[in-house]
Formats: structure tokens, sequence, C-alpha cells
């Protein structure tokens, strides 16, 4: 499987703006600009790649554990997941320093134990976290 998305750019880093736009069209010539990234805090105006691997590692996520849960016999309720990801300025430019996965579950039947162990292994085994292991990912997971 491949997916695909295509960005387009003019003009400076500064002052220049984008667009970007998925296979799928979910995203369709969406705006994103130095601005949209780092001036619009609350980040109505349009989007920014950060949010965009936030959007994909929380969708990722909350799928691998459904699966991971589903093969210990267990169905979730609900899978509620913000992906937090952090850019930084470092030596040279931004780097993204770390993502915080914050999960509430609802899982029937299923013990404290179980349920850590379950979303450690999905945490560790999603592939948007693979692509992302030289970032340090923390999870905090809450069982209600």
């Amino acid at each position: 499987m491949i997916r695909t998305a295509q960005a387009h750019w003019a003009g400076n880093g500064q002052q220049g703006e984008g667009t970007l736009t998925t296979q799928s069209k979910v995203l369709n010539s969406q705006p994103y600009s130095f601005k949209l990234r780092f001036e619009n805090a609350d980040g109505q105006a349009g989007t920014n790649p950060e949010e965009l691997i936030a959007a994909a590692h929380s969708g990722c996520f909350s799928m691998a554990l459904a699966f991971a849960l589903g093969a210990a016999g267990f169905t979730a309720d609900s899978i509620d997941t913000e992906a937090a990801v952090k850019l930084d300025p470092v030596e040279g430019g931004f780097a993204i320093t770390g993502i915080t996965l914050k999960l509430t579950a609802k899982i029937p039947g299923i013990s404290r134990e179980q349920f850590d162990a379950i979303a450690a292994g999905a945490k560790a085994n999603c592939p948007v976290s693979k692509a992302l292991s030289s970032v340090p990912i923390t999870l905090e997971a809450t069982l209600v």
C-alpha cells in the first residue's frame, strides 16, 4: 500500500505560503505557512506538519490498540487518543523533540495490568511509532 500527499509552496520560508493535498482529498489545498505554523496559536487558519504528524500518530496508535485488544479478547467501548507533538528550536533550525500520547479508554472486563501491557505494546508496534522511533514517545494511559 502506498498513500500520497502533495505540498505546493511559493515564496521564501518566512513570507511564503503553501497548500497540502492528500490522496483522499481530506486535505484539499489546505493552507500552510510560517505564520500559520508559528504565529497562529489556535491553529484554526491552516495546518502544519506537526499537527499532521499528531493526527497520524493518534489515529494509528488507536487502531493498533483496538487490534491488540481484540487479539487479547477485549473490545473497547471507546479509545480516545490525543498526540501532542513538541517542536523546539535547536541549533540549525527546529526539531521534533518529543511526542506524548494521551490515551483514555473504556474497556469492559480488562484489568489495569492487562490494559497497561496492551497499550504499551500498541505504542511500540504502531507503524507510526516505529517510523518516529528517533523521537522520545511517552504514553499517558487512563482506563475509565
